[in-house]
């Protein structure tokens, strides 16, 4: 098996977990390292057993694969200069600053027949991948994103720093154009939102109604589908997938099933609600989100996450923090 020579651009937190797995996974190469500071890229280099570069060129020359795990506001000027020279991109969400700047990037990597992923991990959820059998038809989705105060990430404000993750994850379910979209915001430690809420309804008739907080007691990422006969939570935190479903089979007809833990009759409607936890796979989400460029720089498939889409998230981010930064100033 030809391995792929890969490097990763920013080995700070995320970073250095980037070059931890591709230093393991069989597929990968890893050829080098790059970071702005020397001193923690030789350090981390030396860990991973790779090479560090004084100059981001110098490991452009020896990838076919990069991972960019750098602030916000670098994403669009690095990712350019790699998609210059004809290198596979995996860039960590969100994709661009703005929108002009996301499609600049998408035009030069299909011109190129590059392969441009974006790091919506989510989607390796196994908790995502636990549903993707049923047939999906949200009615109503409620989401809970919520995280304590962390310094880290405090350079942009929480809508595209969390909540990005769940509206990735409500047009990949939803799939339909976008009729109105409310939000509000508050201020709490940082100068920019710290709390979010943004209401979302789309042409189907599909209502999204999503929260995100990075100054709670307590950690909680949890997305709620509610359609017709069906009612699915979802836990992103734990990896956990459960679903209540209406089925007209009588109770005393049900098949035995091994993942069933209990039902709810309806003796008058001639129709059971059924509650089942649905099996997960414990998987390691950043290993299959590599794992998965990988194969796609290898031609074996399309990226997950394509940058049109991160494109489309980042598009509806931008809608939400304008109406939410409108909220902010008229409460003040």
């Amino acid at each position: 098996m030809q391995r792929i020579k890969v490097g990763v651009i920013g080995v700070g937190h995320l970073g250095e977990h980037h070059a931890r797995i591709y230093s393991e996974l069989p597929q990968a190469e890893l050829v080098g390292i790059y970071d702005l500071d020397t001193e923690k890229a030789k350090t981390k280099a030396e860990k991973y057993r790779t090479a560090y570069f004084q100059e981001l060129d110098q490991l452009l020359e020896k990838a076919e694969a990069v991972s960019l795990v750098v602030p916000t506001s670098s994403h669009y000027e690095v990712a350019k200069r790699v998609l210059d020279r004809n290198i596979n991109l995996l860039i960590e969400k969100p994709i661009t600053e703005t929108v002009q700047q996301a499609e600049e990037l998408i035009q030069i990597a299909k011109k190129k027949n590059l392969t441009l992923q974006v790091g919506h991990i989510e989607r390796f959820n196994p908790a995502l991948k636990a549903v993707e059998s049923i047939k999906l038809e949200p009615k109503f989705i409620e989401s809970h994103r919520l995280s304590s105060f962390k310094e880290r990430g405090t350079d942009v404000a929480v809508i595209l720093d969390l909540m990005i993750h769940d509206l990735d994850l409500v047009l990949y379910l939803v799939k339909d154009k976008i009729k109105s979209v409310e939000a509000s915001g508050v201020s709490v430690i940082a100068e920019t939102e710290d709390i979010a809420n943004a209401r979302i309804t789309f042409e189907n008739g599909c209502v999204a109604n999503i929260t995100a907080s990075r100054i709670s007691a307590r950690p909680m990422r949890k997305l709620r589908i509610f359609q017709k006969n069906a009612y699915l939570s979802l836990d992103f935190l734990e990896k956990s997938a459960e679903i209540y479903k209406l089925v007209e089979i009588p109770r005393a007809e049900l098949p035995i099933q091994k993942t069933l833990v209990g039902e709810i009759p309806i003796e008058k409607l001639g129709k059971t609600i059924v509650y089942e936890k649905l099996e997960t796979k414990k998987e390691d989400m950043l290993t299959s989100e590599l794992s998965s460029f990988l194969q796609a720089v290898a031609g074996k498939t399309s990226p997950l996450v394509t940058g049109e889409q991160a494109k489309q998230a980042l598009e509806l981010a931008l809608i939400i923090r304008e109406k939410a930064a409108l909220h902010l100033q008229a409460t003040k």
